[in-house]
């Protein structure tokens, strides 16, 4: 073996079998991916005029939770889910998982990106969703947990782990993906993730995201660049950002009403005035 050079072996970690699973199953779904572009200039000057004035710093993927959540509220069949082959549930509250990266292994400081689910989004404000993500980022974690703000324990968890796949399917992926009650209760209805909220540098990056959830919506990179704004031309801030939406539940023209709200919603700055000085 002296040919390969000097390496590491670790353990392969237990809370990854979930995720493998989850890009299984979400490679099933019929999911359609949109591109889209969105100015945000408006809302990082509010935010940034937040900070300089108050040194308070605003989460801005709290803000946009905000956004996507009244969108969401206003156009209830992007996040509906089957019950059974012949009724759709559609939900009025707005449940949100977003990913929270945490200390898994504090020997190792290996990071872990944990799912929260953000209840109601659509009844709550942007500070009050802010603080809740807050919240999560700084909650102690059980060696073993997977998913903050729940009850249940690393040793579930590890049980998980241990299981077949078979078995697992059986006992949880089969109720999880028919239950819409059952997986709502789980792991809400929307997911949104981020794969360089900053983009520092990067420019425009767009991610192409799997999962199991009715809608999964990433954030990319945000870039600077021309934009016309009336008759003139500006820099404005663009964030890159991807929207699948389950094609078994809903159609184009309902989505792109509700991609529309959802765009005049974040180039406005909603929500944002409540907060700002």
């Amino acid at each position: 073996m002296d040919d390969v050079g000097t390496y590491e072996r670790r353990e392969f970690p237990e809370f990854r079998t979930a995720t493998l699973d989850t890009l299984d199953l979400g490679q099933k779904k019929h999911h359609i991916p949109i591109l889209l572009e969105l100015d945000v200039t408006v809302a990082r000057d509010s935010i940034q005029s937040l900070k300089e004035k108050t040194n308070e710093r605003l989460s801005f993927t709290g803000w946009i939770v905000k956004c996507i959540g009244q969108a969401i509220s206003e156009h209830k069949h992007v996040h509906a889910m089957r019950k059974g082959k012949r009724s759709l549930i559609l939900f009025d509250d707005v449940d949100i998982t977003v990913v929270v990266e945490r200390v898994a292994s504090r020997a190792s400081l290996e990071t872990l990106p944990m799912p929260y689910v953000i209840r109601k989004t659509n009844e709550k404000s942007v500070r009050e969703i802010h603080a809740e993500i807050r919240a999560a980022q700084a909650q102690t974690i059980e060696n073993g947990q997977v998913q903050l703000g729940t009850r249940r324990s690393a040793n579930l968890t590890r049980l998980f782990s241990t299981m077949p796949r078979f078995v697992r399917d059986w006992v949880i992926w089969r109720r999880l993906t028919s239950d819409p009650f059952f997986a709502k209760k789980t792991m809400g209805t929307v997911i949104v993730t981020s794969v360089g909220i900053s983009g520092k540098g990067s420019g425009n990056s767009w991610g192409i995201p799997t999962g199991i959830h009715p809608l999964v919506i990433t954030l990319g990179g945000i870039a600077r660049k021309p934009g016309v704004i009336g008759n003139k031309i500006e820099i404005r801030e663009y964030l890159g950002m991807t929207v699948l939406f389950d094609h078994d539940v809903t159609d184009g023209a309902p989505v792109a009403r509700f991609i529309q709200r959802l765009k005049e919603l974040v180039e406005s700055g909603y929500g944002l005035a409540e907060v700002t000085p």
